[in-house]
Protein backbone atom coordinates (compact mmCIF):
# COMPACT_ATOMS: atom_id res chain seq x y z
CA UNK A 1 0.00 0.00 0.00
CA UNK A 2 1.23 3.47 -0.89
CA UNK A 3 2.29 5.55 2.14
CA UNK A 4 1.51 9.18 1.45
CA UNK A 5 4.16 11.55 2.74
CA UNK A 6 4.02 15.10 3.99
CA UNK A 7 6.79 17.63 3.39
CA UNK A 8 6.42 20.59 5.74
CA UNK A 9 8.31 23.58 4.33
CA UNK A 10 9.52 26.05 6.95
CA UNK A 11 11.37 29.33 6.46
CA UNK A 12 14.25 29.69 8.93
CA UNK A 13 16.55 32.55 9.90
CA UNK A 14 19.67 30.43 10.49
CA UNK A 15 19.76 27.11 8.62
CA UNK A 16 22.70 25.67 10.59
CA UNK A 17 21.06 26.50 13.94
CA UNK A 18 17.75 24.98 12.78
CA UNK A 19 19.49 21.78 11.63
CA UNK A 20 21.28 21.52 14.98
CA UNK A 21 18.01 22.10 16.87
CA UNK A 22 16.13 19.32 15.08
CA UNK A 23 19.13 16.97 15.27
CA UNK A 24 19.10 17.46 19.03
CA UNK A 25 15.48 16.29 19.05
CA UNK A 26 16.71 13.00 17.59
CA UNK A 27 15.74 13.57 13.95
CA UNK A 28 18.17 12.86 11.13
CA UNK A 29 19.30 15.18 8.36
CA UNK A 30 19.04 13.71 4.86
CA UNK A 31 22.27 14.93 3.26
CA UNK A 32 21.00 14.06 -0.22
CA UNK A 33 18.49 16.91 0.05
CA UNK A 34 20.61 19.35 2.02
CA UNK A 35 22.72 22.25 0.78
CA UNK A 36 23.53 25.79 1.94
CA UNK A 37 19.92 26.94 1.27
CA UNK A 38 17.79 24.02 2.48
CA UNK A 39 17.84 20.86 4.58
CA UNK A 40 15.59 17.81 4.77
CA UNK A 41 14.89 16.69 8.35
CA UNK A 42 13.43 13.18 8.54
CA UNK A 43 10.88 13.08 11.35
CA UNK A 44 9.58 9.65 10.25
CA UNK A 45 9.31 7.55 7.10
CA UNK A 46 6.41 9.73 5.97
CA UNK A 47 7.14 13.16 7.53
CA UNK A 48 9.93 15.43 6.32
CA UNK A 49 10.60 18.99 7.43
CA UNK A 50 12.13 21.04 4.63
CA UNK A 51 14.01 23.84 6.37
CA UNK A 52 14.76 26.67 3.96
CA UNK A 53 16.51 29.99 4.16
CA UNK A 54 14.01 32.79 3.69
CA UNK A 55 15.54 33.57 0.31
CA UNK A 56 15.01 29.98 -0.86
CA UNK A 57 11.49 29.83 0.62
CA UNK A 58 10.57 33.07 -1.19
CA UNK A 59 11.17 31.29 -4.49
CA UNK A 60 8.14 29.08 -3.83
CA UNK A 61 5.58 31.75 -2.96
CA UNK A 62 4.47 35.23 -3.92
CA UNK A 63 3.09 35.79 -0.41
CA UNK A 64 4.83 37.62 2.40
CA UNK A 65 6.81 35.30 4.63
CA UNK A 66 5.50 35.78 8.15
CA UNK A 67 7.65 36.31 11.20
CA UNK A 68 6.59 33.13 12.97
CA UNK A 69 7.75 34.53 16.32
CA UNK A 70 4.95 37.12 16.03
CA UNK A 71 2.31 35.54 13.76
CA UNK A 72 1.00 32.01 13.53
CA UNK A 73 1.08 30.47 10.09
CA UNK A 74 0.40 26.86 11.07
CA UNK A 75 0.21 24.59 14.12
CA UNK A 76 2.03 21.31 13.61
CA UNK A 77 1.10 18.34 15.76
CA UNK A 78 3.27 15.26 16.21
CA UNK A 79 1.89 12.11 17.81
CA UNK A 80 3.74 10.37 20.63
CA UNK A 81 3.46 6.79 21.82
CA UNK A 82 3.03 7.71 25.50
CA UNK A 83 2.66 10.58 27.93
CA UNK A 84 6.32 10.10 28.85
CA UNK A 85 7.35 10.42 25.19
CA UNK A 86 5.42 13.72 24.96
CA UNK A 87 7.39 15.09 27.90
CA UNK A 88 10.66 13.64 26.59
CA UNK A 89 10.40 15.34 23.19
CA UNK A 90 9.30 18.69 24.62
CA UNK A 91 12.09 18.62 27.21
CA UNK A 92 14.65 17.89 24.46
CA UNK A 93 13.25 20.83 22.46
CA UNK A 94 13.59 23.12 25.48
CA UNK A 95 17.16 21.92 26.14
CA UNK A 96 18.00 22.61 22.47
CA UNK A 97 16.86 26.24 22.77
CA UNK A 98 13.14 26.01 22.02
CA UNK A 99 10.50 27.57 24.24
CA UNK A 100 7.40 26.03 25.80
CA UNK A 101 4.22 27.12 24.07
CA UNK A 102 1.12 27.32 26.25
CA UNK A 103 0.12 25.04 29.07
CA UNK A 104 0.10 21.25 29.34
CA UNK A 105 -3.20 19.78 28.19
CA UNK A 106 -4.27 16.78 30.27
CA UNK A 107 -7.72 15.37 29.52
CA UNK A 108 -7.04 11.90 30.94
CA UNK A 109 -7.42 10.04 27.64
CA UNK A 110 -5.36 12.70 25.85
CA UNK A 111 -2.19 14.51 26.92
CA UNK A 112 -0.20 17.16 25.13
CA UNK A 113 2.38 19.87 25.33
CA UNK A 114 3.80 22.25 22.75
CA UNK A 115 7.06 24.01 21.94
CA UNK A 116 8.21 26.72 19.58
CA UNK A 117 11.38 26.03 17.62
CA UNK A 118 14.15 28.60 17.20
CA UNK A 119 12.15 30.43 14.51
CA UNK A 120 8.85 30.42 16.41
CA UNK A 121 7.15 27.55 14.54
CA UNK A 122 4.80 25.83 16.98
CA UNK A 123 4.92 22.04 17.36
CA UNK A 124 2.30 20.33 19.47
CA UNK A 125 3.17 16.86 20.78
CA UNK A 126 0.18 14.72 21.75
CA UNK A 127 -0.59 11.26 23.10
CA UNK A 128 -4.06 9.76 22.99
CA UNK A 129 -5.12 6.54 24.72
CA UNK A 130 -5.56 4.00 21.91
CA UNK A 131 -8.74 2.65 23.52
CA UNK A 132 -10.27 6.14 23.31
CA UNK A 133 -9.51 6.24 19.58
CA UNK A 134 -11.07 2.83 18.92
CA UNK A 135 -14.10 3.45 21.13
Amino acid sequence: MYQQMIFVNLAVNDLDAAKKFFSELGYSINQQFTDETASAVEVSDTIVLMLMTKEKYAGFTQKTIVDSTKSSEVLLCLSAESREKVDELVERALAAGGTEHGEKQDHGFMYGRAFDDLDGHTFEVAWMDPSAIQG
